[in-house]
Protein backbone atom coordinates (compact mmCIF):
# COMPACT_ATOMS: atom_id res chain seq x y z
CA UNK A 1 0.00 0.00 0.00
CA UNK A 2 2.95 2.05 0.82
CA UNK A 3 3.64 2.63 -3.07
CA UNK A 4 -0.16 3.89 -3.64
CA UNK A 5 0.31 6.67 -1.19
CA UNK A 6 3.53 7.47 -3.24
CA UNK A 7 2.06 8.05 -6.68
CA UNK A 8 -0.58 10.11 -4.89
CA UNK A 9 1.86 12.23 -3.39
CA UNK A 10 3.93 12.04 -6.30
CA UNK A 11 0.80 13.18 -8.93
CA UNK A 12 -0.07 15.44 -6.51
CA UNK A 13 3.31 17.59 -6.82
CA UNK A 14 3.49 17.00 -10.57
CA UNK A 15 -0.19 19.18 -10.82
CA UNK A 16 1.92 21.39 -10.02
CA UNK A 17 5.32 20.95 -12.08
CA UNK A 18 5.82 23.50 -14.61
CA UNK A 19 5.77 21.97 -18.70
CA UNK A 20 8.73 22.27 -20.67
CA UNK A 21 9.38 24.36 -23.62
CA UNK A 22 6.75 26.42 -25.31
CA UNK A 23 4.60 23.27 -25.44
CA UNK A 24 2.42 23.85 -22.45
CA UNK A 25 -0.92 23.15 -23.88
CA UNK A 26 -2.41 20.22 -24.58
CA UNK A 27 -5.62 19.66 -26.36
CA UNK A 28 -8.92 20.47 -25.12
CA UNK A 29 -10.51 16.94 -25.10
CA UNK A 30 -10.38 14.00 -26.71
CA UNK A 31 -12.14 14.45 -29.34
CA UNK A 32 -9.71 16.35 -31.70
CA UNK A 33 -6.95 13.50 -32.26
CA UNK A 34 -7.03 12.39 -35.59
CA UNK A 35 -8.36 8.41 -36.38
CA UNK A 36 -5.64 5.81 -36.67
CA UNK A 37 -6.18 5.68 -40.34
CA UNK A 38 -5.58 9.37 -41.12
CA UNK A 39 -2.13 10.05 -39.62
CA UNK A 40 0.68 8.65 -42.09
CA UNK A 41 3.97 10.39 -40.68
CA UNK A 42 6.79 8.09 -38.82
CA UNK A 43 6.24 8.10 -35.20
CA UNK A 44 8.87 8.90 -32.80
CA UNK A 45 8.18 7.76 -29.41
CA UNK A 46 8.99 6.35 -25.88
CA UNK A 47 8.25 3.91 -23.19
CA UNK A 48 8.17 5.84 -20.35
CA UNK A 49 6.54 3.15 -17.93
CA UNK A 50 8.62 3.26 -14.95
CA UNK A 51 7.92 7.35 -14.69
CA UNK A 52 5.54 6.89 -12.02
CA UNK A 53 8.07 4.96 -9.58
CA UNK A 54 10.63 6.87 -10.35
CA UNK A 55 9.03 10.03 -9.44
CA UNK A 56 7.44 8.35 -6.06
CA UNK A 57 11.48 7.41 -5.36
CA UNK A 58 12.19 11.00 -5.42
CA UNK A 59 13.25 11.49 -9.15
CA UNK A 60 12.91 14.59 -10.79
CA UNK A 61 12.81 15.66 -14.46
CA UNK A 62 14.73 18.14 -16.18
CA UNK A 63 14.94 19.95 -19.60
CA UNK A 64 18.65 20.23 -21.03
CA UNK A 65 19.06 23.97 -19.12
CA UNK A 66 18.40 22.20 -16.05
CA UNK A 67 15.23 23.53 -15.49
CA UNK A 68 12.59 20.75 -13.58
CA UNK A 69 9.12 20.01 -15.55
CA UNK A 70 7.19 17.18 -16.24
CA UNK A 71 8.52 13.83 -17.90
CA UNK A 72 5.73 14.07 -20.55
CA UNK A 73 5.91 17.86 -21.31
CA UNK A 74 9.72 17.08 -21.74
CA UNK A 75 9.51 13.84 -24.27
CA UNK A 76 6.99 16.35 -26.39
CA UNK A 77 9.92 19.14 -26.29
CA UNK A 78 12.65 16.44 -26.99
CA UNK A 79 10.71 15.07 -30.31
CA UNK A 80 8.36 12.44 -29.38
CA UNK A 81 4.98 12.53 -30.60
CA UNK A 82 3.79 8.73 -29.26
CA UNK A 83 4.07 7.20 -25.61
CA UNK A 84 3.93 3.31 -25.10
CA UNK A 85 2.88 2.22 -21.80
CA UNK A 86 2.37 -1.13 -20.25
CA UNK A 87 -0.16 -2.64 -17.85
CA UNK A 88 -0.03 -6.11 -15.55
CA UNK A 89 -3.17 -7.34 -14.44
CA UNK A 90 -2.45 -7.68 -10.88
CA UNK A 91 1.04 -6.85 -10.23
CA UNK A 92 0.19 -6.63 -5.95
CA UNK A 93 -0.02 -10.11 -6.05
CA UNK A 94 3.55 -11.02 -7.09
CA UNK A 95 4.64 -8.45 -4.58
CA UNK A 96 5.77 -5.76 -6.71
CA UNK A 97 3.25 -3.09 -5.33
CA UNK A 98 0.45 -1.07 -7.49
CA UNK A 99 3.15 0.10 -10.49
CA UNK A 100 1.52 -0.55 -13.97
CA UNK A 101 -1.35 -1.46 -12.72
CA UNK A 102 -4.95 0.28 -14.02
CA UNK A 103 -5.05 2.66 -12.39
CA UNK A 104 -1.30 3.51 -12.16
CA UNK A 105 -1.55 2.83 -16.60
CA UNK A 106 -4.34 5.76 -16.17
CA UNK A 107 -2.28 8.16 -14.35
CA UNK A 108 -0.11 8.07 -17.22
CA UNK A 109 -2.24 8.33 -19.88
CA UNK A 110 -3.91 11.40 -18.47
CA UNK A 111 -0.39 13.46 -18.81
CA UNK A 112 0.36 11.74 -22.40
CA UNK A 113 -3.39 13.21 -23.42
CA UNK A 114 -2.60 16.51 -22.14
CA UNK A 115 0.26 16.64 -24.02
CA UNK A 116 -1.54 15.82 -27.11
CA UNK A 117 0.61 12.16 -27.26
CA UNK A 118 -0.52 9.08 -29.50
CA UNK A 119 -0.82 6.48 -27.14
CA UNK A 120 0.06 2.80 -27.23
CA UNK A 121 -0.83 0.32 -24.75
CA UNK A 122 1.05 -2.86 -24.22
CA UNK A 123 -1.01 -5.91 -22.84
CA UNK A 124 1.94 -8.35 -20.89
CA UNK A 125 -1.11 -10.38 -19.79
CA UNK A 126 0.93 -11.16 -16.66
CA UNK A 127 1.46 -9.88 -13.22
CA UNK A 128 5.02 -8.70 -13.89
CA UNK A 129 6.93 -8.37 -17.05
CA UNK A 130 6.09 -10.59 -20.15
CA UNK A 131 9.43 -11.52 -22.40
CA UNK A 132 10.80 -14.60 -24.79
CA UNK A 133 11.64 -16.78 -21.58
CA UNK A 134 8.88 -15.52 -19.06
CA UNK A 135 5.19 -15.96 -19.61
CA UNK A 136 3.81 -16.29 -16.62
CA UNK A 137 0.24 -16.91 -15.91
CA UNK A 138 -1.08 -14.00 -13.44
CA UNK A 139 -1.68 -15.05 -10.11
CA UNK A 140 -5.76 -14.55 -10.53
CA UNK A 141 -5.70 -16.64 -13.30
CA UNK A 142 -3.58 -19.72 -12.32
CA UNK A 143 -6.20 -22.23 -12.02
CA UNK A 144 -8.42 -22.07 -15.44
CA UNK A 145 -8.36 -24.04 -18.26
CA UNK A 146 -8.14 -22.49 -21.86
CA UNK A 147 -12.10 -20.98 -21.91
CA UNK A 148 -11.70 -19.37 -18.64
CA UNK A 149 -8.41 -17.94 -19.42
CA UNK A 150 -9.57 -16.46 -23.04
CA UNK A 151 -12.54 -15.03 -21.08
CA UNK A 152 -10.50 -13.38 -18.41
CA UNK A 153 -7.78 -12.12 -20.98
CA UNK A 154 -11.24 -10.17 -23.33
CA UNK A 155 -12.40 -9.02 -19.81
CA UNK A 156 -8.96 -7.59 -18.54
CA UNK A 157 -8.86 -6.03 -21.80
CA UNK A 158 -12.31 -4.36 -22.00
CA UNK A 159 -11.61 -3.36 -18.85
CA UNK A 160 -8.75 -1.31 -19.48
CA UNK A 161 -9.36 0.21 -22.32
CA UNK A 162 -13.18 1.20 -21.28
CA UNK A 163 -11.47 2.86 -18.55
CA UNK A 164 -9.25 4.76 -20.83
CA UNK A 165 -12.15 5.79 -23.27
CA UNK A 166 -14.47 6.48 -20.01
CA UNK A 167 -11.97 9.57 -19.91
CA UNK A 168 -11.83 10.67 -23.03
CA UNK A 169 -8.42 8.94 -23.80
CA UNK A 170 -7.66 7.60 -27.48
CA UNK A 171 -5.94 4.78 -27.80
CA UNK A 172 -4.10 4.31 -31.48
CA UNK A 173 -2.16 1.08 -30.48
CA UNK A 174 -2.59 -1.96 -28.82
CA UNK A 175 -0.34 -5.15 -27.76
CA UNK A 176 -1.57 -8.15 -27.28
CA UNK A 177 1.22 -9.63 -25.33
CA UNK A 178 4.88 -8.56 -25.08
CA UNK A 179 7.47 -10.59 -27.13
CA UNK A 180 5.31 -13.46 -27.72
CA UNK A 181 7.93 -15.05 -29.44
CA UNK A 182 6.81 -18.47 -28.12
CA UNK A 183 3.01 -17.43 -26.99
CA UNK A 184 1.37 -16.00 -23.94
CA UNK A 185 0.16 -17.20 -20.56
CA UNK A 186 2.40 -19.95 -20.40
CA UNK A 187 1.55 -23.26 -20.43
CA UNK A 188 -1.82 -22.99 -21.14
CA UNK A 189 -1.23 -20.80 -23.90
CA UNK A 190 2.79 -21.85 -25.03
CA UNK A 191 3.60 -22.38 -28.35
CA UNK A 192 3.23 -26.71 -28.88
CA UNK A 193 6.48 -26.94 -30.75
CA UNK A 194 5.85 -31.01 -30.42
CA UNK A 195 2.56 -31.32 -31.86
CA UNK A 196 1.22 -30.59 -35.97
CA UNK A 197 2.02 -28.07 -37.39
CA UNK A 198 -1.99 -27.31 -38.00
CA UNK A 199 -2.43 -27.67 -33.72
CA UNK A 200 0.47 -25.95 -32.11
CA UNK A 201 -0.87 -22.34 -32.62
CA UNK A 202 -4.23 -23.24 -31.78
CA UNK A 203 -4.09 -21.82 -27.48
CA UNK A 204 -1.97 -19.28 -28.34
CA UNK A 205 -4.48 -18.04 -31.05
CA UNK A 206 -7.47 -18.15 -29.28
CA UNK A 207 -6.20 -15.78 -26.59
CA UNK A 208 -4.90 -13.67 -29.00
CA UNK A 209 -7.89 -13.45 -31.35
CA UNK A 210 -9.86 -12.87 -27.52
CA UNK A 211 -8.25 -9.80 -26.85
CA UNK A 212 -8.40 -8.77 -30.87
CA UNK A 213 -12.32 -8.65 -30.51
CA UNK A 214 -12.17 -6.53 -27.15
CA UNK A 215 -10.07 -4.14 -28.46
CA UNK A 216 -11.95 -3.75 -31.20
CA UNK A 217 -15.04 -3.44 -29.04
CA UNK A 218 -13.97 -0.30 -27.40
CA UNK A 219 -11.48 1.00 -29.85
CA UNK A 220 -12.07 -0.15 -33.52
CA UNK A 221 -9.92 1.78 -35.12
CA UNK A 222 -6.88 1.14 -32.93
CA UNK A 223 -4.13 -0.97 -34.54
CA UNK A 224 -3.71 -4.57 -33.07
CA UNK A 225 0.22 -5.40 -32.63
CA UNK A 226 1.26 -8.55 -32.55
CA UNK A 227 5.18 -8.51 -30.72
CA UNK A 228 8.03 -10.39 -31.66
CA UNK A 229 11.66 -10.34 -29.82
CA UNK A 230 14.36 -9.89 -33.04
CA UNK A 231 14.13 -8.67 -36.60
CA UNK A 232 15.97 -10.68 -38.47
CA UNK A 233 14.90 -14.07 -36.93
CA UNK A 234 11.30 -12.74 -37.32
CA UNK A 235 12.15 -12.27 -41.19
CA UNK A 236 13.52 -15.26 -41.25
CA UNK A 237 12.14 -18.64 -43.29
CA UNK A 238 9.53 -16.05 -44.76
CA UNK A 239 8.48 -14.58 -41.91
CA UNK A 240 7.72 -18.01 -40.41
CA UNK A 241 6.27 -16.79 -36.89
CA UNK A 242 3.65 -14.27 -38.71
CA UNK A 243 3.07 -16.83 -41.24
CA UNK A 244 2.20 -19.35 -38.82
CA UNK A 245 0.13 -16.96 -36.34
CA UNK A 246 -1.85 -15.97 -39.84
CA UNK A 247 -2.20 -18.79 -41.22
CA UNK A 248 -3.60 -20.39 -37.64
CA UNK A 249 -6.14 -17.72 -37.68
CA UNK A 250 -4.46 -14.84 -35.71
CA UNK A 251 -6.17 -11.35 -36.36
CA UNK A 252 -3.05 -9.34 -36.83
CA UNK A 253 -3.29 -5.49 -38.14
CA UNK A 254 0.56 -4.73 -37.40
CA UNK A 255 3.61 -6.33 -37.02
CA UNK A 256 5.86 -5.05 -33.30
CA UNK A 257 9.12 -5.72 -33.56
CA UNK A 258 12.11 -5.42 -31.10
CA UNK A 259 15.49 -4.23 -32.39
CA UNK A 260 18.21 -3.55 -30.23
CA UNK A 261 21.47 -2.72 -31.86
CA UNK A 262 24.47 -4.61 -31.80
CA UNK A 263 27.22 -3.08 -29.01
CA UNK A 264 29.84 -4.57 -30.68
CA UNK A 265 28.92 -4.08 -34.15
CA UNK A 266 29.05 0.01 -33.35
CA UNK A 267 32.72 -0.48 -31.61
CA UNK A 268 34.32 -2.04 -34.53
CA UNK A 269 35.11 0.82 -37.52
CA UNK A 270 34.36 -2.34 -40.01
CA UNK A 271 31.57 -3.75 -39.44
CA UNK A 272 29.83 -0.34 -38.36
CA UNK A 273 26.20 -0.21 -37.86
CA UNK A 274 25.46 -3.72 -39.16
CA UNK A 275 22.48 -4.39 -37.28
CA UNK A 276 20.64 -1.32 -38.12
CA UNK A 277 20.66 -2.04 -42.12
CA UNK A 278 20.01 -5.95 -41.51
CA UNK A 279 17.05 -4.55 -39.38
CA UNK A 280 15.91 -2.14 -42.14
CA UNK A 281 15.96 -4.79 -44.57
CA UNK A 282 14.13 -7.64 -42.46
CA UNK A 283 11.32 -5.27 -42.16
CA UNK A 284 11.05 -4.32 -45.01
CA UNK A 285 10.93 -8.01 -45.87
CA UNK A 286 8.23 -8.47 -43.56
CA UNK A 287 6.26 -5.99 -44.82
CA UNK A 288 6.39 -7.18 -48.13
CA UNK A 289 5.15 -10.53 -47.38
CA UNK A 290 2.23 -9.62 -45.26
CA UNK A 291 1.14 -6.39 -46.85
CA UNK A 292 1.25 -5.33 -42.96
CA UNK A 293 2.72 -1.78 -41.58
CA UNK A 294 5.40 -2.88 -39.29
CA UNK A 295 6.80 -0.62 -35.72
CA UNK A 296 9.73 -0.98 -34.22
CA UNK A 297 7.76 -0.70 -30.84
CA UNK A 298 11.43 -1.36 -28.29
CA UNK A 299 14.73 0.05 -28.95
CA UNK A 300 17.73 1.33 -27.11
CA UNK A 301 21.39 1.51 -26.91
CA UNK A 302 23.94 1.07 -24.20
CA UNK A 303 23.83 4.35 -21.71
CA UNK A 304 27.43 4.06 -21.29
CA UNK A 305 28.61 6.39 -24.72
CA UNK A 306 25.60 8.96 -25.30
CA UNK A 307 27.62 10.40 -28.39
CA UNK A 308 28.01 6.58 -29.76
CA UNK A 309 24.70 5.97 -28.57
CA UNK A 310 22.92 9.19 -30.56
CA UNK A 311 25.07 7.86 -33.65
CA UNK A 312 23.52 4.42 -33.64
CA UNK A 313 19.95 5.98 -32.80
CA UNK A 314 20.38 8.53 -36.24
CA UNK A 315 21.62 6.02 -38.16
CA UNK A 316 18.22 3.99 -37.24
CA UNK A 317 15.72 6.57 -37.25
CA UNK A 318 17.13 7.91 -40.68
CA UNK A 319 16.97 4.26 -42.35
CA UNK A 320 13.77 3.00 -40.90
CA UNK A 321 12.30 6.05 -42.04
CA UNK A 322 13.12 5.36 -45.64
CA UNK A 323 11.71 1.86 -45.07
CA UNK A 324 9.06 1.09 -46.78
CA UNK A 325 6.32 -0.02 -44.44
CA UNK A 326 7.52 0.47 -40.77
CA UNK A 327 5.33 3.40 -38.83
CA UNK A 328 7.69 4.18 -36.58
CA UNK A 329 10.13 3.74 -33.56
CA UNK A 330 9.42 4.03 -29.67
CA UNK A 331 12.82 3.87 -26.98
CA UNK A 332 12.34 1.33 -24.27
CA UNK A 333 12.60 3.77 -21.20
CA UNK A 334 14.57 6.39 -22.10
CA UNK A 335 13.89 8.28 -18.64
CA UNK A 336 16.21 5.73 -16.38
CA UNK A 337 19.62 7.21 -15.94
CA UNK A 338 21.34 3.83 -16.11
CA UNK A 339 21.78 3.48 -12.30
CA UNK A 340 18.52 3.89 -10.80
CA UNK A 341 16.69 0.50 -10.46
CA UNK A 342 13.08 0.17 -8.24
CA UNK A 343 13.35 -1.38 -4.69
CA UNK A 344 11.88 -4.72 -6.37
CA UNK A 345 14.95 -5.25 -8.39
CA UNK A 346 16.73 -5.13 -5.76
CA UNK A 347 15.58 -7.51 -3.63
CA UNK A 348 15.97 -9.68 -6.69
CA UNK A 349 19.60 -9.02 -7.10
CA UNK A 350 19.26 -7.59 -10.70
CA UNK A 351 21.44 -4.88 -12.26
CA UNK A 352 20.08 -1.71 -13.44
CA UNK A 353 18.88 -1.18 -16.84
CA UNK A 354 21.55 -0.09 -19.24
CA UNK A 355 19.65 1.47 -22.26
CA UNK A 356 18.25 4.50 -20.54
CA UNK A 357 19.28 8.34 -22.34
CA UNK A 358 19.10 10.39 -18.91
CA UNK A 359 22.00 11.49 -16.93
CA UNK A 360 21.60 10.87 -13.26
CA UNK A 361 20.75 14.60 -12.53
CA UNK A 362 17.42 13.97 -14.78
CA UNK A 363 18.25 15.32 -18.27
CA UNK A 364 18.15 13.99 -21.53
CA UNK A 365 21.33 12.83 -22.53
CA UNK A 366 22.74 13.46 -26.94
CA UNK A 367 21.23 9.87 -27.27
CA UNK A 368 17.32 11.20 -27.63
CA UNK A 369 18.76 13.77 -30.64
CA UNK A 370 17.63 11.76 -33.11
CA UNK A 371 13.97 11.79 -32.36
CA UNK A 372 13.93 15.70 -32.47
CA UNK A 373 11.94 17.11 -35.94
Amino acid sequence: MKHIFAAVSALAILAFMPSCGSNTDGPDDGNDQLPAEETASFVKGADVSWCTEMEADGRQFRDRGGNVCELFSLMKDIGMDAIRLRVWVNPESYGYGAWCDKADLLAKARRAKAQGLDILVDFHYSDFFADPGRQLIPVDWKDMDLNGMAAAVSAHTRDVLSSLKEEGIDVKWVQIGNETNSGMLWDVGRIDWNADASKRYTNYVKLHNAAYAAVKAVFPKAKVILHYAGVNEASEYDGWFFKDMLAAGAQIDMIGLSHYPDTKAWSSTESGAVSNPNAAAGIARLHTLFDLPVMVVETGFSCEDPAVASQVMADLLVRLEKTEGCEGVFYWEPEVDGKWKPSFYNTLGWSAYQMGAFTTDGRPTAALDAFGK
